[in-house]
């Protein structure tokens, strides 16, 4: 009794706190929605496309018999041909693979953090908004109007800011996870090229 009684209240202050916040909270339930997906997209993509140092010891023997290896470093492996073609082939094939591993990432990533930074904007947009119709309140002479109009504003103003933050802080935390796996693909590629190039005997 006590905790549906507890959920419906907590349901009641959400729904108060979305009216208040006027028609700017529609626009930041968007932009928050479209930052959870394409950071949650971009996870997946980097998890399915993973490659790490953790099977580098295996390399110069899966770079012998590519067939041997697993995994995303068998793809590599078996695409940069290691012992097929020159140098230039194999560094022209592992130009290709980051750009089909990373490319997208990379540029997905970008408009990310373009999202992520017009949350607060967007926040104190919803701000000035409140603050406008505030001083409007504060304008007008007309007793239980004005104090709501006042109220309304202030509501309104609190209510945008805090949501922005709301939205940009943990948009902010997942860029730098996928920023993070980003560069651990990379390095590991270049650990893999480096490696190869380093054992041909061309």
């Amino acid at each position: 009794m006590y905790l549906s009684s507890l959920l419906s209240n907590f349901q009641d202050n959400i729904v108060d706190n979305w009216v208040s916040g006027g028609f700017m909270m529609i626009f930041l339930f968007g932009l928050a929605l479209l930052i959870f997906v394409i950071s949650f997209e971009l996870l997946a993509t980097l998890r399915k496309n993973s490659i790490t140092d953790k099977n580098k010891d295996k390399w110069l023997d899966w770079a012998k018999d590519p067939e041997q290896a697993s995994g995303n470093d068998g793809i590599v492996l078996r695409y940069t041909r290691p012992n097929k073609g020159t140098a230039d082939d194999v560094r022209r094939r592992f130009a290709e693979l980051r750009e089909i591993y990373l490319g997208n990432v990379e540029r997905q990533s970008t408009f990310l953090k373009s999202l992520v930074g017009a949350a607060p904007l967007m926040g104190l947009l919803g701000t000035v908004i409140g603050m406008l119709t505030t001083f409007q309140g504060i304008a007008t002479s007309g007793g239980n109007q004005t104090v709501d109009m006042v109220s309304k504003g202030i509501s309104t103003a609190l209510i945008t800011t805090q949501t922005g933050l709301m939205i940009a802080l943990p948009g902010l935390f997942l860029s730098m996870i996928i920023r993070r796996k980003t560069r651990s693909t990379e390095d590991a590629l270049n650990r893999m090229e480096g490696m190869i190039l380093g054992n041909r005997k061309d």
